[in-house]
């Protein structure tokens, strides 16, 4: 009796791969075009089941496999990828840069419109056949800054006295309250970092717009462009608005189509219908689960407890990755990972429970924009780490303190009286500094966290103690260099993270699984989106 629950659910599943495939039936026709959504929304967390508008409705990892679906679709004649603003970062500018670069690779042409383009934008759209952007549009290709807010002198109007502990010469996430510009130490890697990540853009537009770095750097000292320079330029392909897209993608397919009256214009299909044949494994056994592969969403600061606060919880993801250890069916789970990091009994436990879901299957962890402090802590429990180049990794060191805010209530005529037993008992009191004692204390209490977050490291990712104290200090990284220091594992992104965690849990590459996505989100949301989605897949406003 007991198997008949899972047939029931199988045969459901089987029932609405069919309705998915009448919905899709005939969505794919002669002379089309995959049309790719990007921008802000385009991200590690999934866009709402229903939004409003013509923005992205896929996140980073739909994107990325709808992307490889169609390097392998001889039904598609190419891909158009439209702009609608900025990338959220980095990692999926990279990320989406190799699966451009894969679909040319295989002779699948790829074009990119957008009103106007972006540093992170234009690395992508660099790679395809052609870029274009209405006459109107610019480019704001003008190089990379950094710039930080430092309070110390505000601090000081206001009497308001920081009082900060660190461990770590390079951890300088206090020197916002104590500085009034960057330390050295904060300028020397801040620059290593800015300096691998405008080497990957330059070379990135260099392959792709087929000039020399040396040539790539003078039209970016020369930025930004409105569209006509652009294209005068060697940056851009044509000017073209979107009335005049259809038409002018058709010559561009690898076989042209033939026996057709009239003026050939390409049809366009919208990627999140398209979606569902990307992410389809087939018909699935009815005696049997297929495998499914888990992806985990980790993103923001981590906190200790539960709640609806954001961010990655202790409980809360102690709680997911204990439940995916559990479960047979998953073979192996894919962390990805875009955290600053944030409470430090809070990382020690989840790479507790990384460690312990990895005794149980593969996990295989995807960096984001930001892996560092806790969020490095807990991805080092990893049985492997990939990250992007320009990925911040890193920054094991630990900092804390309070503010003395005697002077501002002084100021303001706020007086506050107690009474205390113990010597210490005022050490987290906000209005007096820290004594020479409770600074001691507070520093004690640092250096058995750091030296706790080193042997962390030192145990994930098989390295000396040694090693990792001269890789640590606070200090970040580039990907690139987190990778020849040993840090990383591989440069590459959330489809490479899941390529390696089949291959650990002994997945063939045409193997067949299921992709989970957790947190997740309601069966509700899911229906919701799919009637959305099938509602939309003609829609052919670029």
């Amino acid at each position: 009796m007991a198997a008949f629950p899972g047939i029931a659910r199988r045969l459901a599943a089987n029932a609405a791969r069919v309705g998915r495939r009448t919905a899709l039936r005939g969505l794919v026709p002669g002379n089309a075009w995959l049309l790719v959504r990007l921008g802000p929304g385009t991200g590690d967390q999934r866009p709402p089941a229903i939004s409003f508008g013509k923005g992205p409705r896929l996140g980073l990892f739909d994107a990325l496999r709808v992307l490889e679906a169609a390097a392998e679709d001889d039904r598609l004649d190419g891909v158009l990828l439209r702009f609608h603003g900025g990338l959220p970062g980095w990692s999926a500018a990279l990320a989406l840069r190799r699966a451009v670069e894969r679909l040319r690779e295989v002779g699948k042409p790829v074009v990119a419109w957008g009103e106007s383009l972006g540093a992170q934008e234009y690395l992508v759209a660099s790679a395809a056949s052609r870029v274009w952007l209405p006459e109107s549009g610019s480019l704001y290709l003008v190089g990379l800054r950094l710039e930080q807010f430092f309070l110390r002198d505000l601090l000081a109007h206001l009497d308001i006295e920081p009082e900060v502990v660190r461990v770590g010469s390079y951890k300088t996430a206090g020197e916002l309250l104590t500085r009034g510009g960057m330390s050295p130490e904060q300028r020397e890697q801040l620059e290593g970092w800015i300096d691998d990540l405008f080497g990957e853009l330059v070379e990135g537009i260099s392959r792709g717009r087929g000039l020399s770095p040396d040539d790539v750097r003078e039209r970016i000292d020369e930025g930004p462009y409105p569209a006509r320079l652009a294209v005068e330029r060697g940056l851009l392909d044509d000017c073209l608005y979107p009335d005049e897209i259809p038409a002018a993608l058709a010559p561009l397919a690898a076989v042209p189509a033939t026996g057709r009256d009239g003026p050939r214009r390409a049809q366009l299909v919208e990627a999140e219908a398209y979606l569902a044949h990307a992410a389809d494994a087939g018909w699935q056994p009815l005696w049997r689960d297929l495998p499914r592969m888990a992806y985990v969403v980790a993103s923001g600061a981590i906190h200790r407890g539960s709640g609806a606060r954001g961010g990655i919880t202790s409980d809360g993801f102690r709680e997911l990755l204990d439940g995916l250890g559990r479960e047979r069916a998953v073979r192996g789970v894919v962390l990805r990972v875009d955290s600053p990091g944030g409470d430090a009994v809070a990382s020690d436990l989840l790479f507790r429970a990384v460690s312990r879901l990895s005794r149980e299957k593969p996990v295989v962890v995807s960096m984001g924009d930001v892996a560092a402090s806790g969020g490095y802590y807990l991805a080092s429990a990893a049985d492997s780490v990939f990250a992007e180049a320009g990925t911040l990794t890193g920054s094991i060191g630990v900092v804390g303190g309070k503010l003395n805010l005697e002077g501002l209530y002084r100021r303001l005529g706020i007086a506050k009286d107690a009474i205390e037993r113990g010597a210490r008992a005022g050490l987290q009191s906000e209005v007096r500094a820290f004594t020479p004692d409770e600074r001691s204390a507070v520093k004690r209490e640092m250096e058995a966290l750091y030296a706790t977050f080193v042997a962390r490291v030192a145990e994930g990712r098989a390295l000396s103690v040694e090693t990792v104290r001269r890789l640590a200090q606070g200090r970040v990284w580039s990907g690139a260099r987190a990778r020849s220091h040993g840090l990383i594992d591989a440069i590459g992104g959330p489809l490479d993270a899941m390529r390696e965690a089949r291959r650990r849990a002994g997945i063939g590459e045409r193997e067949r699984v299921l992709v989970e996505f957790h947190p997740r989100r309601s069966r509700w949301l899911d229906l919701r989106s799919l009637l959305a989605s099938s509602a939309r897949a003609r829609v052919r406003v670029i």
